[in-house]
């Protein structure tokens, strides 16, 4: 069995204006994400507390093939189009999970 595959992205956004308009196309696309794609196990949004101008991304896919399939489908291609001309720069992050803290159990104490 293979480790998840995860996927760390940061858009910085050209202008802080823009960030509501980003904010719904990019929330409409996380949620069809974990909704219509089996292979998607987690697609989280985030906004650091110090960079108003920034979206960070932090997706979990079953395996880099599952992520592959997501660039392909339509609600991804549709927010890739709408929301470039908002977006100064991306960075995208491949990485594999290793410890999924929230699925372990917590050794007992005594």
């Amino acid at each position: 069995m293979t480790n998840p595959f995860v996927v760390i992205v940061e858009f910085n956004l050209r202008s802080t204006d823009q960030m509501n308009d980003f904010r719904k196309l990019m929330d409409q696309n996380a949620i069809a994400s974990v909704k219509r794609e089996p292979g998607c196990r987690r697609f989280d949004v985030m906004v650091p507390n110090d960079r108003k101008d920034q979206i960070i991304l932090y997706e979990i896919y079953d395996d880099e093939a599952a992520f592959t399939a997501h660039l392909k489908t339509p609600h991804f291609l549709e927010f890739n189009t709408a929301s470039a001309a908002f977006v100064e720069s991306r960075n995208v992050r491949p990485c594999t999970l290793v410890c999924e803290g929230s699925n372990q159990t917590a050794p007992s104490k005594g």
